[in-house]
């Protein structure tokens, strides 16, 4: 661990950390509250801590339907500054030891990187496109709604010595279930995000370890496993199933779960890749053009102009309005 309990609950730490928090968010109703009476909040939590009579409190959940329909629940400013007090000690020591080619939630990683990855997966295979290359692209249904708790802890108790950092993360991870207790993470925490590749990383062991798979890309939930043999990839979509299903409690989703040529265009990711070019996939060209439609701000402007840019997306740019130079 980069950081011990004793460590990370010191008043000079827990500062140190609020002025990360902080970033982006100075103008957040919630959080300007909190930062009125820092010293007292501080004071609070550090006293709460020390004793362990921490308590995470409830949530504020939402709802919100683009890209996908899904539930966010939001926990409040001392609750979420606690997030990020587990995420900056646990993070440097499991990113040291997740497999390269997971790309979510992780610094120098992100969905480009695991485009660029897919890509260059797929010339090895084909071999410059001289030969065929299959695809099994595979995504687990309901991903955060079914982390199991149990689960969960037995592999952290392996990683983590000591009680105190799994008695705060415990008081984070039970503070939530989705459709039974003791099952699911919420989307909206930060912890969720490093606690799902911790979970998954097990399946990412078993991958490469145990099945000896070398071309593998994973991004939290959707995966993609290449091969010349489509045969092979069959295998091993069983094999794959059945270690989610005993081992982590996990089930692919039956409609998202595909083997296909890579010339014949496979959805990965957000984008359709072919041999030389990648295009977006139709629900997210209509997304773009909707919300570009009627005086979009310029943050939404600036992220699809740079998402636009790792593929082949002229045509979209045109229609859109980012080739004016009012945009």
């Amino acid at each position: 661990m980069r950081y011990s309990y004793k460590q990370i609950i010191t008043p000079e730490h827990l500062l140190e950390t609020w002025k990360l928090f902080l970033r982006g968010k100075r103008h957040k109703k919630d959080v300007a509250q909190f930062e009125a009476n820092l010293a007292g909040e501080l004071a609070a939590l550090h006293r709460d801590l020390a004793r362990k009579t921490y308590v995470h409190g409830p949530y504020a959940a939402f709802h919100v339907a683009d890209p996908k329909p899904r539930d966010i629940h939001k926990a409040s400013v001392r609750d979420r500054f606690v997030h990020h007090l587990i995420y900056k000690a646990l993070y440097p020591y499991f990113d040291k030891r997740f497999i390269h080619d997971s790309y979510s939630c992780r610094k120098e990683k992100g969905t480009h990187r695991a485009l660029d990855r897919f890509r260059y997966f797929a010339g090895k295979v084909s071999q410059n496109n001289t030969c065929t290359c299959y695809v099994l692209k595979c995504d687990v249904r309901k991903f955060f709604a079914n982390i199991r708790h149990d689960v969960l802890f037995k592999i952290l108790e392996w990683h983590i010595p000591g009680k105190d950092m799994l008695y705060l993360i415990r008081q984070v991870v039970s503070s939530f279930h989705a459709n039974q207790q003791g099952v699911g993470l919420p989307l909206g925490n930060l912890t969720s995000q490093l606690l799902v590749n911790v979970y998954m990383h097990e399946f990412d062991r078993y991958v490469k370890h145990n099945l000896n798979i070398k071309y593998y890309i994973r991004y939290a939930d959707d995966f993609a496993v290449l091969s010349e043999d489509k045969r092979y990839l069959e295998e091993t979509l069983s094999q794959i199933s059945s270690f989610l299903q005993k081992r982590l409690h996990l089930t692919l989703h039956d409609d998202k779960v595909s083997i296909q040529t890579y010339t014949s265009g496979v959805d990965f990711l957000g984008w359709v890749h072919f041999p030389g070019y990648r295009k977006l996939r139709t629900s997210t060209k209509r997304r773009i053009l909707r919300k570009m439609k009627y005086y979009p701000r310029r943050e939404s402007v600036n992220s699809y102009r740079g998402f636009l840019r790792h593929g082949d997306t002229y045509k979209i740019r045109k229609e859109a309005g980012f080739t004016s130079p009012y945009l």
